[in-house]
């Protein structure tokens, strides 16, 4: 059976600006065709794009996350935050680099908005990404293991790529076939019911820790 999604238009800068005061957001979910829209350069580093990062930080916190990018949040822009063993910030339209081997099956790769499944996904061990900063600041961030997943997770995002996309064999199959049911309608509604309890505050209740079974957030953390 087809995923069924909720189409939602995606918004501009402007109008998440204009919306009633509030600083966690909805998160759009798989289906949705901002996910698969490559996001646009940021252009104008004024107050609009600082309230974004604000607002895009205190939702990655809220769902605990370890990251998360603008077009998850309805807003094609090229901007993700992060928040890795207590390493966080953001960039703007980030340059991604990689090199060294592959980190393996060394931990479960999920997304926030691909709730309820995770698998182990085939990134580097190293990453760096070269950007700006809200205020147009000049940014580098660098890092190994988590971070570096991190890193390539969210850069995908702006590239119109979900983890699933980056998944062979088997491992795709399932997903793909998990996605499709019917039961998986019913995970992405009862998840985004219980994200929006807290949409336009910084409430954030606890969250059940799973791994291999329930909902998954980035890389295989809790998340509601």
């Amino acid at each position: 059976m087809p995923l069924s999604v909720l189409r939602v238009p995606a918004q501009s800068l402007t109008e998440a600006r204009n919306r009633a005061p509030m600083a966690v957001l909805s998160i759009r979910m798989i289906g949705d065709p901002i996910l698969r829209t490559p996001a646009a350069a940021v252009t104008d580093f004024g107050p609009e794009l600082a309230r974004l990062v604000e607002d895009m930080t205190e939702t990655m916190i809220d769902v605990e996350g370890a990251g998360l990018a603008a077009p998850q949040v309805g807003i094609g822009l090229q901007v993700f935050t992060y928040r890795v063993d207590g390493v966080e910030g953001h960039v703007v339209n980030p340059v991604l680099e990689t090199d060294g081997a592959s980190q393996g099956e060394s931990d479960v790769e999920g997304c926030l908005s691909v709730p309820g499944l995770g698998s182990y996904v085939d990134r580097t061990r190293w990453a760096r990404v070269t950007g700006k900063d809200a205020a147009g600041q000049d940014v580098v961030v660098e890092g190994t293991g988590m971070l570096a997943r991190a890193l390539q997770h969210e850069t995908d995002h702006l590239r119109g790529t979900l983890y699933i996309d980056r998944l062979a064999g088997e491992d795709r199959k399932n997903a793909l076939r998990a996605i499709r049911s019917a039961d998986y309608n019913r995970v992405t509604s009862r998840t985004a019911a219980q994200r929006s309890l807290t949409l336009g505050s910084s409430f954030t209740p606890g969250a059940a820790t799973a791994r291999g079974a329930g909902p998954t957030g980035a890389f295989g953390r809790a998340t509601r």
